[in-house]
């Protein structure tokens, strides 16, 4: 287990997770943070019994856990929720995240208030919050860690998703930005961003879609939610990592549909 006490100078740091109350990425993340020690906030919006069900669980197990609802796109409830989490902790080491929407729609189809819409959730929730927490991350001696959940196929976007990627595809460069904003502040503030391959893929996805998405990767599998969580998880022990964007894809982002490799992207 990694020496918290010495990265954030207490024993049993605070985490924010947005989009934690459903059962996807966020959720696991936030498990896997319970069981290292971590205090948390579970973020939800429309998944609020989902939260405070997850924050009741916890609880059974010792874990000292506090729901946070509220709609992301909305600057002052985003802002709120940071204040909430400080409030109640008195300090943040660690932002995930994780609240995203994804939806498909042929391109003829697609209309100015789509893209807003995944640019108000994807884009402007996901800064907001880093803003929020990374200015009171300067305040600490001990600085934090923000880390952003972006897509593995920025690289190579597929089809019925044109108002999804350009939102996806700002991760990397707000990740760098803030990076340096934040570490010429305080040195000790760490943003990084984690590209998901194809894991948890949805149950309704037709069987020959699935097997695609595997056969398309070097490794020739799905991945998890425990392998983001266990990437998450890295970028927040190593202390000497900041600035990147780290796929977890089983190697996707460098591979063509027919298996092999894509030198453009070695």
């Amino acid at each position: 287990m990694a020496d918290w006490q010495a990265t954030f100078g207490t024993a049993h740091p605070v985490a924010l997770i947005t989009g934690s109350a459903a059962p996807r990425l966020g959720r696991c993340t936030a498990e896997q943070l319970a069981e290292r020690g971590f205090r948390l906030a579970i973020h939800a919006n429309r998944s609020q019994s989902a939260g405070a069900a997850l924050v009741a669980e916890f609880a059974q197990q010792g874990v000292e856990a506090i729901a946070v609802c509220g709609d992301l796109t909305d600057e002052q409830a985003a802002r709120q929720i940071v204040h909430q989490v400080c409030e109640h902790f008195g300090r943040i080491d660690v932002l995930v995240n994780s609240a995203a929407i994804w939806e498909a729609k042929p391109l003829e189809q697609v209309t100015a208030e789509d893209l807003r819409r995944h640019l108000e959730v994807n884009v402007v929730g996901s800064f907001l919050c880093a803003q929020e927490a990374g200015l009171r991350m300067v305040a600490q001696p001990t600085g934090g860690v923000i880390v952003n959940l972006g897509d593995w196929a920025i690289a190579r976007p597929y089809l019925n998703y044109a108002a999804y990627f350009p939102s996806k595809g700002s991760i990397p460069a707000m990740t760098r930005s803030l990076a340096v904003e934040l570490a010429s502040r305080n040195s000790k503030i760490r943003v990084n961003a984690v590209a998901p391959g194809p894991v948890t893929l949805p149950p309704e996805m037709p069987p020959h879609e699935r097997q695609a998405a595997v056969d398309g990767t070097l490794l020739k599998r799905e991945g998890s939610p425990e392998h983001v969580a266990h990437a998450i998880l890295f970028l927040i022990e190593n202390e000497y990592v900041t600035g990147v964007c780290l796929p977890v894809d089983g190697g996707r982002t460098v591979c063509t549909t027919d298996g092999s490799v894509n030198p453009d992207e070695m």
